[in-house]
């Protein structure tokens, strides 16, 4: 592997382009740390750190979103909103170009039509980023988070407010364009690398927050002891293995292709397989329900909060929303069996949106391809439904049970959710995928050039392969 490292910067492009998105994502990090002016930092920070510590509301919105800004929400800086609208927009026009005939029309016009909906899902997300934007500065007006003498001020509020808004979408735009030129002068997918960026840049802190609690006598009830640090390092391998098991897992079927004969010659009749994912929806259902799931803690923990303080209340309605406010919150069985019910749901549905049987078959047809035993068209296409339902559903299994690790410990130890939100769920999902993406695409450069690779074994190097051709 320290050969594979060397071997990259051996080769003079490759190097350029893995120095150039090493360089981009520095400069993302130093955008982190530019804060938005009019804004009491010091309160925010504060107001961040006890909403952390509370498991319902705002503290469980603050948490999630925090995965996928780098922590960014509680200095509230320019990149304040991260990539998310640009990724929110380009899931909203995935899902529509199922639905709206004129975007399916563009799909299959290839370049030039994917060209077309990149454009409006840029448009879209700068509406996205304003609406965002302003729901961001009116809470932190609202919980007393912009200096008093912003306040005092109406042309100072609303030039507060502008800035702002302008900051914050700018921001997020910079930050899509820091993502394309990736995918022109660098290497990997430049947003995905952007958001891992971010989601990795909160690790130090994780390991931080355990080093501070870590007691060899846990005779404190917040201490982590030797126990609590080898389960949590013993969890940590165990859930990353299986991350990269379920993400690189596929179902092969085999493919036969038809003979043609031309002449004399005899071309075609060669045996290929299909690769189907098992994980074919990827993060997208921890996403969906992840973020569906913080609404009912919120809405009951609300209606407990407001049954008790109100003198006037039945004690029928006081028990209820009391029930109900411990039955879903983070942790609580009926919690963990709703979050589960809705990863299935959406891994069935995500799957159902990006990949036709149908046109499947229909393709496999046209390229004089087949499955052996099955004849083109309908019934290759029941088969391929059939299979994709079976895997979907083991896939989705593997994903709920990653998706609740992080919650289970999160209540079971008593730790912050951002420290074990790096057993599982989204955030180590995009992580484990777009490692493994970045390294199969270095390994390609490398073994275009005749270098041994991270994950090829055999000869080391160009020089080995050079001199066994020269004898």
């Amino acid at each position: 592997m320290l050969q594979a490292f060397i071997n990259i910067f051996r080769i003079p492009d490759l190097r350029n382009r893995v120095l150039f998105t090493l360089g981009v994502l520095i400069v993302y990090r130093v955008g982190f740390w530019v804060p938005i002016a009019g804004v009491n930092q010091t309160a925010l920070v504060e107001a961040a750190q006890r909403a952390s510590s509370d498991s319902t509301g705002f503290g469980r919105i603050l948490d999630y979103a925090s995965i996928f800004s780098g922590g960014s929400f509680s200095q509230s800086t320019i990149f304040g909103l991260g990539i998310m609208p640009y990724i929110t927009a380009s899931i909203i026009f995935q899902l529509l170009q199922t639905a709206v005939p004129r975007l399916q029309e563009l799909k299959k016009e290839g370049a030039s039509g994917q060209q077309k909906i990149t454009e409006w899902t840029r448009y879209a997300t700068v509406a996205m980023c304003v609406i965002q934007s302003v729901m961001w500065l009116k809470f932190m007006q609202s919980q007393g988070l912009v200096k008093p003498e912003i306040l005092g001020s109406r042309v100072f509020f609303l030039f507060f407010f502008f800035a702002g808004v302008t900051g914050l979408t700018a921001g997020s735009i910079f930050l899509m364009w820091l993502g394309e030129q990736i995918d022109k002068y660098g290497i990997g997918n430049g947003v995905s690398l952007i958001l891992t960026a971010g989601i990795i840049a909160q690790m130090p802190n994780a390991i931080m927050w355990l080093a501070n609690n870590f007691e060899l006598s846990t005779q404190e009830e917040a201490a982590i002891g030797p126990a609590g640090i080898l389960f949590l390092a013993a969890a940590f391998v165990f859930v990353v293995a299986g991350a990269i098991l379920i993400t690189v897992a596929q179902r092969r079927i085999p493919i036969q292709q038809a003979r043609h004969t031309r002449g004399r010659k005899v071309y075609g009749g060669g045996k290929h397989y299909l690769p189907l994912r098992v994980n074919h929806a990827g993060v997208m259902p921890i996403i969906f329900a992840s973020s569906l799931m913080i609404f009912p803690s919120a809405f009951f923990g609300y209606l407990s909060t407001a049954a008790t303080s109100t003198g006037d209340s039945a004690e029928w309605w006081v028990s209820l929303t009391n029930f109900l406010n411990s039955n879903f919150q983070m942790g609580a069985y009926p919690y963990l069996l709703l979050e589960i019910i809705l990863i299935y749901f959406f891994s069935y549905f995500w799957t159902t949106v990006v990949f036709s049987p149908e046109d499947m078959a229909k393709q496999l047809r046209d390229h004089g391809s087949f499955i052996p035993g099955l004849r083109p068209g309908p019934r290759t296409a029941e088969y391929l439904e059939t299979v994709v339902e079976r895997i979907t559903y083991v896939g989705a299994g593997f994903l709920a049970i990653i998706a609740i690790i992080p919650t289970l410990v999160s209540k079971q130890m008593g730790i912050p959710f951002t420290v074990s939100s790096f057993l599982g769920g989204t955030g180590l999902l995009i992580v484990v995928s777009v490692g493994l993406d970045l390294i199969q695409r270095i390994e390609a450069n490398l073994l275009m050039r005749n270098y041994a690779g991270f994950l090829s074994g055999g000869e080391q190097g160009r020089a080995g392969r050079v001199k066994s051709g020269r004898r």
